[in-house]
């Protein structure tokens, strides 16, 4: 069998600088680039769910104050007027004015059911701040999902554009090659269904791209956003404990789930109390001043004029017999404090298995990113090789652009695996309850300056 010809040399320094050259066309430009806390603290001031939580946890220090005054002091006013006209039978018409009113006074001195009212609340407000920390910690995962989300559709829209270059070039050698009689229509064919399909991958990339895009500005409240890149050469944090056991403990000592079941399940201990507690008297401390202006002609002489009457005293309240309706909640309030402490349990349980689940996604994408920067470096050098092959005539056209495709496409898988470590790693912080403000701070550190 005749040789083949010889063929133009080739090496992978053209289709690597079209690659460099399509991600610096599309990576936002450093004047624009708006780091991840910038974009966190913009959606913190606009993001309508973060927002909502935030009101709904400030609301609850007031239901607390509104507890807390079963145990101060209650003054009241009433006042009243009246008007009366008796007309007697063969007597003239008489009438009355009587303008009254009162200052009244009540402290509760022994009242088992409103302490137990007021511990509720203050258990109530810690539960509200628990609220407040889940919807912090869930919009610093949804910012940070969003924000990788579109540096991964930039990488992938680059590498897609960088491997239609390449094939535009592979594409015109052969056109060339066909034209001087060196090589057959099949390679030429080759490389134009490979272009169409770069063409039509193009197309998708820019549509996932321009979604990614519109989904970060509605959540940070702004428009034409650009996330910064990771600087080079990237190096994502180790994780630290290495074991998914230290990592549930940490969850069940404090993820705000956890403390939430186990503050309603003290709310539904003392809703109990509560109830017992409608067995005790209550006393009380009243006092009162009033004041009563009688005049008119159908008042005894010595009943007109201002009339002043004080009082202080103790007042007691005991109930004897309620038809049953103490037992009845006391019942009812047992069997709601079980509900309580099965709620505690599901909570732990779900939030050791999310822990876990989230420990493992962050080992296996770890593994995955490694396994990809081998993958890199071993597409580079078999794309070399196989440049080298169809020079010298043991590789055809097709061979070249599978390792041009395998290489551009292994680069934006390797971006993507670093981009899922690093909101893995946010995830798992909130699988775990300690996810903060701390954490956007690390993953800005990893960010382009």
């Amino acid at each position: 069998m005749p040789a083949r010809p010889a063929r133009r040399p080739r090496t992978a320094a053209p289709a690597l600088l079209a690659l460099a050259g399509a991600c610096a066309l599309l990576a936002p430009g450093r004047a624009a680039a708006q780091s991840l806390k910038e974009l966190y603290e913009a959606a913190r001031a606009y993001d309508a769910s973060y927002l909502a939580a935030r009101a709904l946890a400030e609301s609850a220090q007031y239901r607390m104050e509104q507890s807390d005054a079963l145990q101060r002091p209650q003054l009241g006013v009433t006042a009243a007027g009246s008007a009366a006209r008796v007309d007697p039978p063969g007597a003239g018409a008489m009438s009355s004015n009587l303008v009254q009113g009162a200052l009244n006074g009540r402290y509760a001195l022994f009242n088992r059911g409103n302490d137990a009212t007021v511990a509720q609340g203050r258990k109530g407000y810690e539960a509200a701040q628990t609220d407040l920390e889940s919807a912090e910690q869930d919009l610093i995962v949804r910012v940070a999902q969003a924000y990788f989300d579109v540096l991964a559709a930039h990488d992938s829209l680059a590498a897609t554009r960088a491997n239609k270059v390449a094939i535009t070039e592979q594409l015109a050698s052969a056109k060339r090659n066909f034209e001087v009689g060196t090589t057959t229509i099949t390679d030429t064919r080759e490389a134009q269904a490979r272009f169409d399909l770069a063409t039509a991958q193009e197309i998708a990339a820019e549509g996932d791209l321009r979604v990614r895009r519109i989904a970060l500005d509605q959540l940070v409240g702004r428009s034409g956003v650009g996330p910064k890149p990771l600087a080079e050469p990237v190096v994502l944090p180790t994780l630290v404990p290495g074991n998914a056991e230290e990592w549930v403990n940490v969850a069940a000592a404090q993820h705000p789930s956890i403390r939430k079941a186990r503050l309603g399940l003290e709310v539904a201990q003392l809703e109990t109390e509560k109830a017992r507690t409608a067995r005790l008297p209550t006393v009380d401390a009243v006092a009162s001043l009033a004041s009563a202006d009688q005049r008119g002609g159908a008042v005894l002489p010595a009943s007109r004029g201002v009339t002043t009457t004080g009082s202080i005293g103790v007042q007691l309240n005991w109930p004897l017999y309620t038809g049953g309706a103490i037992e009845g909640r006391v019942k009812e309030t047992l069997l709601l404090e079980q509900k309580a402490g099965n709620d505690l349990q599901a909570a732990l349980r779900g939030v050791a298995q999310g822990t876990r689940v989230a420990f493992f996604g962050v080992q296996s994408g770890e593994a995955q990113v490694r396994a990809l920067e081998a993958a890199e470096a071993s597409s580079k050098l078999a794309l070399e090789a196989t440049q080298l092959g169809y020079k010298v005539g043991v590789r055809v056209n097709l061979d070249v652009l599978n390792a041009q495709t395998q290489l551009y496409g292994t680069q934006r898988d390797l971006a993507r695996a670093r981009y899922d470590v690093i909101v893995g790693g946010l995830r798992l912080r909130q699988a775990t309850g300690q996810l903060a403000g701390g954490d956007v701070e690390a993953v800005n550190a990893l960010l382009a300056k």
